[in-house]
C-alpha cells in the first residue's frame, strides 16, 4: 500500500477498529448488505427464526443410537428430547422448500419472498437447506457469537451477510421481511419475536407482516398470552398480530394467502 493511501483514515485498520470509528462500522453494516442484496436482485424476505440447538432427525437419532450403555438417565432423556424436537428441523426444511418453490413461480424482475435465516445451525440451517434444495436463493444473516458456528453449508454464494452488531442484523431482518415464521427457540428467538411484535404494536413497523408461531402448544407454554390480557398489559386484539400454525400445510396456506393479499395486490402492493 502506498504511503498516500496509508495516511488515509479509510485505509487505516487501527482507526477503523477503534471506538472513534464505531459509526463508520455501523454504516458499513447498512451499506454493505444493501449492496449485496442489490447485486443479487433480492427485493424482500420470508424470515425464519428459531433455535440454533435443534438437530436434524438423522443427527438426533444417530446420537441417541450411539449413546453408551452407561449413559445417565438425565443424558439419555436429553437425547430423547433432542430427537423429539428434531421434528421442527424437518418441518422448517419442508416449509422453506415449499415457500421457495412458490416464490419462484412469481413473475417479477426481482427475487421475491426469499427464505432468510440467521445463517447458523439448527432451524436456521433447516431453512437454508429447504431453500437450496428447491433451487432458490438462501440468505443467511449471520453474527459473531462465542458458542455458535457461523454460517452453514446451504447459504447461497454471496448471500451470507456477516454482522457484528445485533441491532443492524435485526434491522435487515425486519426491513425486508414480508412474512415471518417463528419456530421453537430460546432467548434469541424470543428477542426477535418480541421486538417485531413491539414495533408492530407501536406502529413503527407499518407494513402488514403475517407472523406464524409454529406449534401452538410450545408457544402457549412459553408465553401466557391470556394472562397478559387478563392483567391488562396487552390488549386482546394484540394477539391478532400472529397466528398459531401446527402443520407445514397450515402454515404454507396461511402465508401464501396472506402474502398474496397484502403484498401482491393489497395494502403493501
Amino acid at each position: 500500500m502506498s504511503k498516500e493511501n496509508k495516511d488515509r483514515f479509510y485505509y487505516n485498520n487501527e482507526f477503523l477498529s477503534s471506538p472513534d470509528a464505531r459509526s463508520v462500522r455501523i454504516l458499513s453494516e447498512y451499506y454493505g448488505p444493501l449492496q449485496r442484496f442489490r447485486r443479487n436482485n433480492i427485493q424482500d424476505f420470508v424470515v425464519f427464526f428459531g433455535s440454533a440447538r435443534i438437530q436434524s432427525q438423522k443427527e438426533a437419532q444417530k446420537e441417541l443410537d450411539n449413546a453408551p450403555k452407561n449413559t445417565s438417565k438425565e443424558k439419555r432423556k436429553r437425547l430423547e428430547v433432542n430427537l423429539e424436537m428434531s421434528k421442527y428441523y424437518e418441518d422448517a426444511k419442508k416449509l422453506s422448500f415449499q415457500m421457495t418453490k412458490w416464490s419462484k413461480k412469481l413473475k417479477y424482475k426481482k427475487k421475491r419472498f426469499i427464505v432468510t435465516s440467521g445463517g447458523g445451525p439448527g432451524i436456521m440451517e433447516a431453512a437454508n437447506q429447504g431453500a437450496a434444495e428447491a433451487k432458490g436463493s438462501a440468505v443467511g444473516l449471520s453474527i459473531s457469537l462465542p458458542y455458535e458456528k457461523n454460517g452453514n453449508q446451504w447459504i447461497s454464494d454471496d448471500l451470507e451477510i456477516h454482522f457484528h452488531y445485533f441491532f443492524m442484523r435485526k434491522f435487515w431482518f425486519l426491513y425486508l421481511a414480508k412474512a415471518m415464521v417463528v419456530w421453537p427457540g430460546g432467548f434469541g428467538t424470543l428477542d426477535e419475536l418480541m421486538e417485531a411484535l413491539t414495533l408492530i404494536q407501536t406502529q413503527k413497523l407499518r407494513k402488514k407482516i403475517p407472523i406464524v408461531l409454529f406449534d401452538e402448544e410450545y408457544w402457549t407454554n412459553i408465553v401466557n398470552w391470556d394472562y397478559m390480557i387478563e392483567k391488562g398489559v396487552i390488549a386482546k386484539s394484540d394477539i391478532n398480530y400472529f397466528k398459531f400454525c401446527n402443520t407445514v400445510d397450515e402454515a404454507y396456506k396461511y402465508l401464501t394467502e396472506k402474502i398474496t393479499s397484502t403484498h401482491l395486490k393489497g395494502p403493501n402492493f
